[in-house]
């Protein structure tokens, strides 16, 4: 059993001890720590919780005990349902609530749910406000209210619509471009919420042609839910055949975003955010942010556009911050991650798929063809298990120190800047694992990149 506490939210694997996967019990005390992070730090004058989840097996039961903890803290709930963590984001933001909590683990497998931690502006808490949240916890610093004083729940399930009205009102979302072109578009939801709201969103921008693959809200998981190449053969195999424009995947709760093209290779999840922001900067110039893992491609089309990129420490949360520092128009990660602040500050798949669908239709071409339009880099993600006799503070030292004559970024893990290349080590939020990130010009140069450094790692230990 597994359970991992960062500013990415509370994740684990369901049952097993307390403290050793997200029973009950821990369920109960991080949701009450966060009860008493809010009550002490909101601005609202109502007392009110958004709470969203994703279609996971677990998700009702989780959701059960979550409600109840919220109410036993005094707090009213907004259960708004299976809904996206994007379409969450907006909902605190409507409904002027004083945070929100979404019941997802996003791209792991079904054995997993999480608590993912939101303010009252529909954004994640830093670092400092995750930490005071787990200080609470772990202390059990937190009451609960008397009878008189118990929160309600009301139920609102109309926010995955409020979400989609919000997408079609986007000033570079253009419907009757999408419609004209006649698209026929795959989606594989992988049997979560996906399933439900990328296709109403396809026909409200005019797509008539859908083909759904994974698209029943069952929660169970067609395939390993992230959205990179090795998991996604089945669209990959449907395209060839069924000759579709393009295909979208998402994971389960849908704020990352894979696009495959018309020939049913990847389009690769890290030009998700490089196509779609050079759109945007053909119309709207300014700055862009993406995270030290993400590809050069961002960067380079963005000084193309005559405008600046600036990269920040990996997480949404950082983006975001790094976004508002430099007021960028545009950002996100590499992982299919698109934040548009005209929406809001949050990695939203149904305005990636608004705004790729705009570019595609205004540009007459394929999507192949749009590929080829875009800096060509490969990018290898590797990762390496930890074990508890590894010290990973000081390998990364060792690391940093090994390559000393070359530029290093060290805000976030290990960053090593070559003239053609780089690669980035990191410590994960959500695993047990090191990730390592290589790109280069080539997908055979990139592994190799890889390889010298995990052989690199290997001597170290």
């Amino acid at each position: 059993m597994s359970l991992i506490k960062s500013i990415s939210g509370i994740r684990g694997t369901i049952g097993g001890k307390s403290g050793q996967g997200l029973t009950p019990v821990d369920i109960v005390k991080f949701t009450a720590a966060y009860a008493k992070f809010i009550n002490s730090t909101t601005s609202r004058k109502h007392r009110t919780i958004v709470v969203g989840r994703d279609s996971r097996l677990s998700g009702s039961m989780v959701y059960q005990i979550v409600c109840g903890t919220l109410r036993a803290s005094g707090f009213d709930v907004i259960n708004i349902g299976e809904a996206s963590t994007p379409t969450t984001e907006v909902a605190v933001v409507l409904e002027q609530a004083c945070g929100g909590i979404i019941l997802t683990a996003s791209h792991n497998p079904l054995q997993w749910n999480a608590l993912k931690l939101l303010n009252e502006n529909g954004e994640f808490l830093n670092a400092v406000e995750g930490q005071k949240v787990l200080e609470f916890a772990d202390n059990e610093d937190f009451q609960f209210s008397e009878v008189l004083a118990l929160g309600n729940e009301y139920i609102n399930t109309t926010y995955n619509d409020k979400h989609i009205d919000l997408v079609l009102s986007l000033k570079l979302v253009d419907v009757e471009a999408i419609s004209k072109a006649n698209f026929k578009v795959a989606v594989d939801a992988v049997n979560s919420v996906g399933g439900v709201v990328i296709p109403k969103l396809l026909k409200a921008l005019g797509v008539n042609n859908i083909i759904e693959l994974n698209c029943e809200a069952n929660g169970k998981f067609a395939h390993t839910p992230e959205p990179i190449p090795e998991n996604l053969t089945q669209i990959s195999d449907l395209m060839r055949t069924a000759k579709a424009d393009v295909g979208f995947v998402v994971d389960p709760d849908v704020d990352r975003l894979a696009i495959v093209m018309e020939n049913g290779e990847m389009f690769v999840e890290e030009y998700t955010l490089v196509a779609i922001a050079d759109y945007v900067l053909r119309h709207t110039p300014g700055s862009t942010v993406s995270n030290l893992s993400s590809s050069r491609a961002l960067r380079d089309v963005t000084q193309s556009h005559g405008c600046s990129y600036a990269a920040s420490a990996v997480g949404e949360v950082n983006v975001v911050s790094m976004m508002k520092q430099t007021n960028a128009i545009i950002g996100g990660e590499g992982n299919g991650g698109v934040i548009y602040p005209e929406a809001h500050y949050g990695r939203d798949a149904l305005v990636g798929v608004a705004l790729f669908l705009t570019l595609l239709a205004k540009s007459g071409k394929t999507v192949s063809e749009l590929k080829k339009t875009y800096p060509q880099y490969q990018i290898s993600k590797n990762k390496i298990e930890l074990t508890s006799e590894i010290d990973v503070d000081a390998l990364l030292d060792a690391v940093k120190h090994h390559y000393s004559n070359e530029n290093i970024n060290d805000v976030d893990g290990v960053k090593i800047d070559f003239a053609d290349s780089w690669v980035h080590l990191r410590k994960s939020n959500t695993e047990p694992i090191i990730r390592i990130y290589a790109e280069a010009s080539t997908a055979e140069n990139a592994s190799q990149l890889a390889r010298t450094v995990k052989d690199v790692i290997s001597s170290l230990i």
